[in-house]
């Protein structure tokens, strides 16, 4: 197991790659000797992508929530390295669409779906047949959320597609144990990003009581994430598959219990107004 993050001859597949959770996992497995491709939509995101891990690096500005384009990247992937090992489906977004369940439009609906569970399942089916013919040893890992685990209001729709995450991934295990495919999700708890950040949003009289929420005492960053996607595409997990891991700090085991201003435990609120609200 001593070069088991190794992944020089490996083709890895990131997508949403330029930025956040999915620039670092992308960076991550570049350092560690794979062939990189990303998938990112923004043009500006791209360009900056490709400057940092550099030409060795497939970036193509990809929608993933289009078909055709997916094909087209999957294509090129192939023709250029004839494998595909490992697939991280990194894209998702809440769209900003924070409000009572009542107050969702159709087409609301449509674009959750769209951005956070329907790309992956297109994504995946495109990938399978290269991943298949690259051999045993494959790895799908999708992102989540912590809030697939825990109820969230004003956030109703989001956090059930990152639930039906979690369960694609445990259908899928057991649908490709037999082609030695493993299929693994990360759940995250907020992670500062491009799309969450915590260190604005929440004001700075409530900084300080940060490392209180959160057993572990911070929020993610995008490193958390990549060192466990590494893990997941790792023989050091080659016998992990159907799991996700929640990757939260310990905020999940906490459920609601903080630590006070004096050093002692409660699970009621112990400051006033709000710490990053909606």
């Amino acid at each position: 197991m001593k070069n088991a993050l190794d992944f020089s001859g490996k083709v890895v597949l990131v997508t949403g790659g330029g930025g956040g959770i999915g620039r670092g996992i992308a960076e991550a497995f570049d350092q560690c000797g794979a062939k990189v491709v990303v998938a990112e939509i923004d043009p500006t995101r791209a360009a900056a992508t490709r400057a940092a891990l550099g030409q060795e690096a497939l970036v193509s500005v990809t929608d993933v929530r289009d078909s055709a384009q997916v094909k087209a990247l999957i294509a090129e992937v192939e023709a250029r390295h004839g494998r595909l090992d490992v697939l991280v489906n990194n894209v998702g977004d809440f769209l900003g669409i924070v409000k009572p369940l009542e107050d969702y439009s159709d087409e609301d609906f449509d674009a959750l779906f769209s951005i956070n569970l329907r790309q992956i399942f297109q994504v995946t089916r495109s990938a399978l047949p290269l991943m298949k013919k690259s051999g045993p040893g494959g790895s799908i890992i999708s992102i989540s959320s912590i809030e697939a685990f825990r109820g969230i209001p004003i956030n109703i729709v989001y956090s059930a597609f990152k639930a039906g995450i979690v369960g694609f991934t445990k259908s899928l295990a057991v649908e490709l144990g037999q082609s030695g495919i493993r299929v693994n999700g990360i759940a995250p708890e907020t992670t500062e990003s491009e799309q969450v950040q915590p260190s604005v949003w929440i004001p700075p009289q409530y900084q300080e009581h940060i490392a209180r929420w959160i057993p572990l005492g911070r929020f993610g960053t995008p490193a958390d994430a990549a060192g466990c996607a590494l893990f997941l595409a790792s023989p050091l997990s080659g016998w992990v598959s159907g799991t996700t891991i929640n990757l939260d700090g310990g905020a999940l085991a906490a459920g609601g219990w903080y630590r006070t201003p004096q050093g002692g435990w409660t699970n009621v609120p112990v400051i006033t107004g709000n710490g990053m609200a909606f």
